[in-house]
C-alpha cells in the first residue's frame, strides 16, 4: 500500500526556514520532519511512499539520493572512484519522488499521482504534521465501514495555557493542552482509488470540492484521534517540536 505525502507547498508562514528548502525538509532533532512522518508509517509496515514534490523539490530528491550512503559505512577507492557500501543502516523503503508542479494545489498533486494510485487503497498525509496515530487501527477502521474516504480528526494543541478558575483562585493550570473544543482535519487519510474521480485538476484543493462532494455523497468517514498531533506552521512550532525531541519526550516517536 502506497502512502502519499504532500510535500510541494511554499511554507510561507515559516519563511525563516523555507527560503532555502521546502517545508518538509525543516529539521526536527537533526532530521527532516518528512523523515519523522515516514518513520511513523514504516513502524506499521507501510514502507512504500509517493512524495508529491513542488517548491524546491530537488532538495528532497537530493536527500533521498544520498540517503543510503549517508546512513552507511563506506569504502572509497579514490583512484577508480569505486564506492563500496558497508554495514548499511538505511531504512528499507521504496520512495517515488514525483514532481507535481510548482503551483499545483493539494488535490491536483494527488490527481497527478493517479498512475501510482489507481489500483488499490492508499494513504495520504501532509508533509508538515506529526502524531502518535495508530496507523494499523486507522486502516482497520477504514476497512470496516466500506466508504471511499477516511480522514483523521484531531484536537489541535491550544496556543496558550489553560486555566480552571474558582472565583479568584486558579484551581488547575495546564500548559498548552490539546484543545477541548472541536475537531479539525489532521490529515492521515485512507482513500480508495475512486476518490481520484472527485478531483478535477491542478487548481483543485483536496480540502474543498473533493472532500465536500465525498461528504455530500455519504462517502467520507472520520477517525477521531484525541492524543498527540502537531502541525509545523511557524518557527514557534519548530522550536516546540525540537524541544520535545531533545528532551526525550516526543510523543510521535513510536518506532
Amino acid at each position: 500500500m502506497i502512502t502519499v505525502i504532500l510535500a510541494g507547498g511554499l511554507g510561507t508562514r515559516l519563511s525563516e526556514e523555507t527560503a532555502l528548502k521546502p517545508k518538509p525538509m525543516v529539521e526536527i532533532g537533526g532530521r527532516p520532519i518528512l523523515w519523522h512522518i515516514m518513520k511513523g508509517y514504516a513502524k506499521h509496515g507501510c514502507k512504500e511512499f509517493a512524495v508529491a514534490l513542488g517548491y524546491k523539490g530537488e532538495a528532497i530528491k537530493s536527500y533521498f539520493l544520498d540517503y543510503a550512503d549517508i546512513n552507511s559505512d563506506l569504502t572509497v577507492d579514490l583512484k577508480t572512484g569505486r564506492v563500496e557500501r558497508r554495514r548499511s543502516s538505511a531504512d528499507d523503503w521504496t520512495i517515488h519522488l514525483v514532481d507535481t508542479g510548482q503551483d499545483t494545489m493539494t488535490g491536483g498533486r494527488v490527481k497527478r499521482l493517479g498512475d501510482l494510485l489507481s489500483k488499490e487503497t492508499f494513504m495520504l498525509t501532509y508533509g508538515d504534521g506529526v502524531a502518535n496515530i495508530d496507523i494499523a487501527a486507522l486502516l482497520a477502521f477504514h476497512r470496516s465501514h466500506g466508504k471511499l474516504a477516511t480522514l483523521t480528526a484531531v484536537r489541535p494543541p491550544a496556543r496558550f495555557g489553560s486555566l480552571e478558575i474558582d472565583g479568584a483562585q486558579v484551581t488547575r493550570f495546564l500548559e498548552k493542552p490539546q484543545s477541548g473544543e472541536g475537531w479539525v482535519n489532521g490529515g492521515f487519510f485512507v482513500l480508495e482509488p475512486q476518490v481520484l474521480d472527485y478531483i478535477d485538476g491542478d487548481a483543485t484543493h483536496l480540502e474543498r470540492e473533493p472532500l465536500e462532494r465525498l461528504a455530500a455523497a455519504g462517502q467520507l468517514m472520520v477517525y477521531k484521534h484525541a492524543a498527540f498531533w502537531q502541525s509545523m506552521d511557524t518557527l514557534r512550532d519548530v522550536k516546540h517540536l525540537n524541544g520535545l525531541w531533545d528532551g526525550g519526550a516526543a510523543p510521535w516517536k513510536t518506532w
